[in-house]
């Protein structure tokens, strides 16, 4: 599983990143989590908000911080 969150490294972006690492190992998933800063790659995703994540290759969501219980509803259906 490959996990990407997209921003450019701002506040919101950064906790994003953490929530999703920490859901990632209460899940107990093998899962690789990127950090995506490039504008043009996170545009190519159709993501005009950030932060967003996209859970192999599908956009989960965009423009919030998302709750930890939410992501792991994500990686674990």
């Amino acid at each position: 599983m490959i996990i990407k969150v997209l921003g450019p490294g701002c506040t919101k972006c950064n906790k994003t990143e953490a929530i999703v690492k920490e859901a990632v190992a209460e899940a107990g998933i093998d899962a690789t989590v990127e950090k995506i800063t490039d504008l043009l790659a996170i545009g190519s995703y159709g993501v005009f908000g950030t932060p967003a994540v996209v859970v192999n290759e599908e956009v989960k969501s965009v423009g919030k911080v998302p709750k930890k219980a939410d992501v792991i509803t994500w990686i674990t259906a």
